[in-house]
């Protein structure tokens, strides 16, 4: 009698700003890895979120929205992207029922060339209208080599089982990339600062959020508590301002709202202090990006 084969691989979703990938994500982990908004370009970083089972280990990656670069940030952005075009045993592509392939062209070629399984994902689809998912189908099956289409909506969390069928009928037999109790490859200082981001675009309009990262400069934890403290980074004194608000109140209910999902994410009680601070044009700076955990390119 052979022992059982286990299965791992890297599986990567790739698609443009604002398609579900995040939260297609976070529901195929089954953990809120992925900050999520209806804003575009909330993912700025490769995010590695594991699924685990005696037989298999899928390594997924959520990545940013493809674009066309116009800061030093989305040049980072993208490298990101290209990055897991290069080490994926399997590709995720999600669009929905109203994106098409203008600017994204080359990678769609690259994507093409690669070799390995692609999976079409059409998200959204609670909102087709008759004969809609048929001409998005045919578009996208037009233009990218797929090995088979599936529909979702991941909002609604319909068929997205389908997903993981089709992944591990592709999965490639291999000893398991990482241990197999970890849930991510990422840092808790990260996931820190990526919940509190996540309500900087939640609470804040126009160019802020955009505009805006944050560090986690101190990360103490003991038994009953964590006691962290954040800096937020504007790229001007005017965003400063409007971070803050009238008589704090603003930053006081960001830090409210980032404080209780940190709670439940680390499973204790959190100390959270933000201050926000003024970092000119980090955005178009090589350096500063660097400083921030980026690696522009």
């Amino acid at each position: 009698m052979t022992p059982k084969s286990h299965q791992a691989g890297f599986v990567n979703i790739i698609g443009k700003p604002n398609v579900g990938k995040s939260t297609l994500m976070n529901i195929l982990v089954g953990e809120p890895i992925s900050i999520i908004s209806p804003k575009s370009q909330t993912t700025r970083h490769r995010i590695l979120g594991l699924t685990n089972a005696d037989n298999y280990q899928i390594v997924f990656s959520d990545t940013p929205g493809m674009l066309k670069p116009q800061y030093e940030l989305h040049k980072s952005m993208m490298s990101f992207v290209n990055l897991s075009l290069e080490d994926a045993d399997i590709i995720l592509f999600v669009t929905d029922l109203f994106e098409t392939d203008a600017e994204i062209e080359q990678i769609i070629d690259r994507i093409n060339q690669s070799g390995v399984p692609i999976l079409l994902v059409i998200n959204k689809i609670d909102l087709a209208k008759e004969g809609q998912l048929e001409e998005v189908t045919n578009y996208w099956t037009s233009r990218l080599k797929a090995d088979t289409v599936i529909p979702i909506s991941a909002l609604e969390n319909f068929n997205t089982e389908r997903i993981m069928q089709e992944i591990l009928d592709r999965l490639p037999e291999h000893p398991p990339f990482y241990d197999k109790e970890e849930l991510t490859d990422r840092p808790e200082r990260f996931f820190a600062s990526e919940i509190i981001r996540e309500k900087i675009f939640k609470n804040y309009k126009k160019e802020i959020p955009y505009s805006t990262e944050v560090v986690i400069e101190d990360f103490h934890e003991s038994p009953d508590i964590i006691r962290m403290r954040a800096n937020i980074f504007v790229e001007r004194n005017s965003q400063k301002g409007i971070i803050i608000g009238e008589k704090g109140k603003m930053l006081k209910k960001v830090g409210i709202e980032a404080r209780q999902d940190l709670e439940t994410f680390f499973g204790k009680k959190v100390h959270l202090e933000t201050f926000v601070k003024v970092e000119p044009d980090w955005r178009k700076n090589k350096n500063k990006l660097r400083k921030f955990g980026y690696d522009p390119s």
